[in-house]
């Protein structure tokens, strides 16, 4: 069988405090974004439980700590009875980009697996199992705009509509680490804003530019300027709003549909025109 797991931006994206376990305390809205990788998995013949193969973008690292892979495994330690199975990643969505693309492929091998094997799992279980593979791979079990709080994990579905826009979407290719990109964050410097990220997505886009912040943008864009370089671009050919997505590195910036963006935006990086 086979799915396409999608991947994600932040609407805002609020950085509250440091928690005892070393994790942050965060406000941020997730909003669903089709720009899909493909993941497919089959019965195996093999006495391997678990044949994994990946194409499309490299996936550094060994294959064991492929968050596609922990899910199955996961999932194998209260259902033994989980046959062998041959599991195929085509990846498109860049890894380290904000754009939770790897908690996606997790959620999705959980669903996957419910659905093939009949776990009869609930949406609730399948969510509890998500959390323990990342902070945000919950959020794609539910996969419809939702206010995240705690580490990403506490979700509450929320209306946001973008229905009258485009979505252009860079990735210049850098690598941002989220661990480093958390640290270097100075909390007492964080967003002070009374408005609630909630009220202030329910305000027109056009006065998103500044009530809708994400507090890793500073910092980041300290260490990686070209990024900082791709937002104000982005406002330079007509984005009504514009934001890194999570801790980097790809920017996101909304046109309007009766102003789009040309379909020739000179930025020598992936660029990705989305209607949403």
């Amino acid at each position: 069988m086979l799915v396409f797991p999608d991947c994600k931006i932040n609407l805002g994206l609020r950085i509250l405090d440091r928690r005892a376990d070393g994790y942050h305390n965060i406000e941020t809205i997730f909003y669903p974004l089709a720009f899909n990788d493909a993941l497919e998995i089959i019965l195996s013949d093999n006495t391997d439980s678990l044949i994994f193969s990946n194409s499309g973008l490299p996936v550094n690292g060994d294959s064991a700590d492929n968050l596609c892979v922990k899910a199955y495994w996961l999932l194998k330690k209260d259902f033994p009875e989980l046959p062998c199975i041959q599991m195929h990643l085509h990846k498109c969505i860049p890894m380290g980009a904000g754009l939770g693309g790897g908690s996606a492929d997790a959620a999705f091998t959980l669903q996957l697996l419910n659905k093939l094997f009949s776990l009869n799992l609930s949406v609730s279980q399948l969510i509890a199992y998500a959390t323990h593979l990342g902070s945000d791979c919950a959020f794609f079990i539910i996969n419809t705009p939702c206010m995240a709080t705690g580490r990403g994990e506490l979700l509450e579905p929320v209306t946001a509509d973008l229905s009258g826009y485009i979505l252009a979407l860079v990735n210049p290719g850098i690598h941002v680490s989220t661990g480093e990109a958390f640290s270097a964050v100075p909390l007492h410097q964080a967003t002070n804003n009374p408005l609630s990220l909630v009220e202030i997505i329910n305000q027109p886009v056009n006065t998103w530019q500044k009530f809708l912040v994400n507090d890793f943008e500073e910092s980041v864009f300290k260490t990686y300027p070209l990024i900082k370089d791709i937002k104000e671009s982005l406002y330079q050919v007509g984005a009504v709003y514009a934001a890194m997505s999570g801790s980097g590195s790809s920017v996101f910036a909304l046109f309007s549909k009766k102003n789009p963006p040309s379909t020739n935006i000179t930025l020598p990086f992936f660029v990705k025109l989305i209607p949403l």
